[in-house]
């Protein structure tokens, strides 16, 4: 039997993703492209007769195509959906030899939602957020593009009815 390791978060980015600082954002020697954010997710919690907000703070890897096409997004304050899995990293502390680890979430899809809490928009005009995908996942083409004698419209399906994109979607 397979074991599950699978996670969804919504959240808000808790700093801009710099360009130029090695640890946030860089290449890997084969040409890959590493982006590492941190997403603040609020949960709301009874505490005797009232609510209580509460913070939880998550690291983010995003690798590849998908990291190089977020990078003029990923801003404070911005909201955006990850699904990934969790990845544990484990290593001795040099100095007091003690055993330590972290738990971060590898993406393999990024949703960009919303704006930012910074400029009270921020969303692609028309409404529509880009979605971005890992290159490990396998394309599925569909069967609607094989039969030229259908039509579909494409407002049914989420699209703008004038068949346009946003201009801002960076691909």
């Amino acid at each position: 039997m397979t074991d599950i390791n699978s996670v969804t978060i919504v959240g808000r980015l808790t700093r801009d993703l710099n360009g130029s600082d090695q640890r946030e954002y860089a290449f890997t020697p084969n040409g890959q492209a590493r982006a590492n954010v941190s997403i603040a997710v609020n949960r709301s919690r009874k505490q005797g007769d009232q609510w209580v907000e509460e913070a939880n703070y998550f690291n983010v890897t995003i690798w590849g195509k998908t990291a190089e096409n977020l990078l003029p997004y990923l801003k404070k304050g911005k909201q955006i959906c990850v699904e990934g899995y969790l990845k544990q990293d484990r290593w001795q502390d040099k100095t007091t030899g003690q055993q330590r680890s972290n738990v971060s979430i590898v993406a393999n899809n990024v949703q960009l939602l919303g704006g930012n809490s910074g400029n009270g928009g921020g969303q692609p005009s028309g409404g529509y957020a880009p979605k971005f995908q890992s290159q490990q996942q396998s394309f599925q083409p569909n069967n609607f593009a094989a039969n030229p004698d259908t039509s579909y419209d494409n407002q049914s399906f989420g699209g703008p009815a004038d068949g346009g994109f946003p201009e801002d979607i960076p691909f």
